[in-house]
């Protein structure tokens, strides 16, 4: 039997770096993790990385060729193979990460953010398979973005477009991490629904079991339970989270008319309880060209490994624009 092509999708977050070796159709034959260890420089992990990936690799080598590496990293540049000042890793302002994994590689290296190969994800395996214009929206530690338009990713003129989670809501509103005011990632991250929670609680008096929940100890799942149960604080966490996200989603519509949005992982776990609001405030919000025109849906990808497809798709998105 001939050997199959694989690619390695690698997803570096401030934690844990995921990765594994997928097949063409999306199948994920093989994976496995290491600490990121943020500390240490850019050269340590790729290091540390690489043994770990030989492992892996290693009793796959007769049936799998390994074709090319994708990665997601916060803060990539596309176009330089850059990883530039990211968040929660002391990497220094620009880090060439494609430059790093080739020191052990021979083969094509693409990189990007992680929203962007979530995006590629959903465009070749998940819930955007077959659609060439729609939007992934990454609701985790941050809120991410990646936008597709006639079939391409779009990166700008620098390779960061895309950051529809610092897009401003309310300039006078919440501190972002970004050290500006307002921006969405303020209000629909899993710290920003969080933040909400406890300023209802200060502002209103029912009764709630999420006055029993230590601040530090409150997350989405907590919250996203508590609402399931008829909790009146959760519930209008989601109604909030949700008209600000639905308000911000349908100027994104004007800008690129997309046939869907996804969201993706975190806080869109919860399901109807943030759907179903950002649907409605989207609806009210969008210009009326674009209204009952587009859907708005939940990843389509695996859970489990997610980051991975992302990331695998990214560089076999490359490969098949190379044929």
């Amino acid at each position: 039997m001939a050997a199959q092509d694989v690619t390695l999708g690698v997803d570096i977050g401030g934690t844990n770096t995921v990765f594994g070796f997928v097949l063409e159709t999306g199948t994920c034959v093989a994976e496995s993790s290491i600490p990121t260890q943020s500390g240490d420089p850019a050269e340590r992990l790729i290091s540390r990385l690489h043994e770990r990936i030989d492992e892996l690799y290693r009793p796959l080598a007769g049936r799998y060729i390994m074709k090319g590496i994708g990665v997601g990293a916060p803060n990539a540049n596309y176009y330089r193979g850059t990883v530039e000042s990211p968040p929660n890793l002391k990497w220094g302002p620009v880090t060439n990460l494609a430059a790093l994994f080739k020191k052990y590689y021979d083969v094509p290296v693409a990189v990007t953010n992680d929203a962007n190969a979530a995006a590629l994800g959903e465009m070749l395996y998940g819930a955007a398979k077959g659609m060439k214009d729609f939007i992934v929206i990454t609701l985790g530690t941050g809120v991410g973005s990646g936008i597709v338009a006639g079939g391409d990713l779009i990166y700008g003129a620098d390779g960061f477009a895309g950051e529809i989670g610092h897009t401003i809501y309310d300039p006078h509103g919440r501190e972002c991490g970004c050290g500006r005011r307002g921006c969405l990632e303020a209000y629909a991250s899993a710290s920003g629904i969080c933040k909400t929670v406890l300023e209802l609680l200060a502002d209103r008096r029912e009764e709630s079991e999420l006055r029993a929940i230590a601040p530090q100890d409150l997350t989405p799942k907590i919250i996203a339970g508590a609402a399931g149960r008829g909790d009146p604080i959760a519930q209008e966490a989601f109604e909030v989270t949700g008209r600000i996200l639905g308000l911000k989603l349908a100027d994104s519509v004007a800008h690129t008319s997309p046939e869907a949005i996804i969201l993706f992982g975190g806080i869109a776990n919860a399901g109807a309880l943030i759907f179903e609001p950002t649907k409605r405030y989207l609806e009210a919000n969008l210009l009326n060209i674009f209204k009952n025109k587009v859907k708005l849906l939940p990843s389509g990808l695996k859970e489990g490994n997610t980051a991975v497809l992302g990331a695998s798709a990214l560089i076999w998105n490359e490969l098949r624009k190379k044929k």
